[in-house]
Parts: structure tokens; sequence; C-alpha cells
């Protein structure tokens, strides 16, 4: 089980406090879209940064395929590689970074 599923499946007691500083103009933000949702600025906030955690976490840890898609995305792994010009021509170029 991820964590954030973790998080979820837990009692909704609330044991942990989150202390933020935010600029006047993103607390105002924030405080309007929480009203025009019908929501209290904790819930608001809560669900927001759930959400992106969610989405972010997802983004990096979960891949799901049916059996058929898996299949073609274990035979794509495990062809061999072809030639690309293009990116010979880049990896022979310096380096911006360096």
């Amino acid at each position: 089980m991820y964590r954030w599923e973790q998080l979820m499946a837990r009692t909704l007691t609330k044991d942990t406090r989150w202390n933020l500083r935010v600029d006047a103009g993103a607390d105002e933000a924030v405080r309007q879209a929480a009203a025009l949702c019908h929501r209290s600025l904790t819930e608001f906030v809560q669900q927001s940064a759930l959400s992106e955690a969610e989405r972010v976490l997802a983004d990096r840890s979960r891949f799901v395929l049916d059996p058929a898609e898996w299949e073609r995305f274990e035979e794509l792994l495990d062809r061999d590689p072809r030639d690309n010009p293009g990116l010979a021509k880049l990896f022979s170029k310096r380096d911006v970074f360096v």
C-alpha cells in the first residue's frame, strides 16, 4: 500500500498540525476559492494539497496496464535498440549545464 493510500485509509482523527506562512495575495486567493467551494479554509487546503500529492506520487510510483498492454510493453523493452542519428548528434555536443 502506498503512503498516500495509508493516509486516506486512516480514520479522520486529526493528530497533526500544519503551520504555513503565505503572502497576503495567496491567502486572499485561497480563502476566496474555499468560500466559492463552500468549504472551510482547512478543508480546501487539505483537499487541494492531498490531490496534488496523489497526482505527483502516482506519476512517479504507479504503472497500470491490462495484460495485453503489459505484453506489448515487455516486447518493446526486450527488443534490440535502434540507431537514432538525432540522439547520437545530441549526445556528441558539449553539455550546456557543465
